[in-house]
């Protein structure tokens, strides 16, 4: 049974640094697309970044170009989202996903839009920036 845990979050200033990490259990995290969606009060979860851990390049939506690194080790089974300059707009709950069902080329914005396959959940990590 896939399962995803997510550390890292917390409470830092406009500026700083936070390095979110997911370790997966239950299935290998190569060759699987991996991402980061984050989500406050009263709004829906949007993708954040994505890696499909069997190649390709990572996909970042504009909000967070520059400030966001997501990378993964497969030795560790683990995914990590390093973000930096941090702004306040950052503050939501952060959740990791897994989809089995994705191929390379397709883990970006479409799939963030919606087109799932076989996809899982963590738990998620809260993010608070004050400013």
């Amino acid at each position: 049974q896939v399962h995803l845990m997510e550390s890292g979050g917390g409470s830092v200033q406009a500026g700083g640094s936070l390095r979110l990490s997911c370790v997966a259990s239950g299935y290998a995290v190569s060759s699987t697309c991996m991402g980061w969606f984050r989500q406050v009060p009263g709004k829906e979860r949007e993708g954040v970044a994505a890696l499909h851990t069997g190649g390709g390049s990572p996909y970042y939506v504009d909000s967070v170009k520059g400030r966001v690194t997501i990378s993964h080790d497969n030795a560790k089974n683990t995914v990590y989202l390093q973000m930096n300059s941090l702004k306040p707009e950052d503050t939501g709950m952060y959740y990791c996903a897994a989809d089995l069902g994705i191929p390379i080329g397709s883990c970006d914005g479409v799939w963030f839009a919606g087109n799932y396959g076989m996809i899982h959940w963590g738990e998620g990590t809260p993010v608070t920036i004050s400013s």
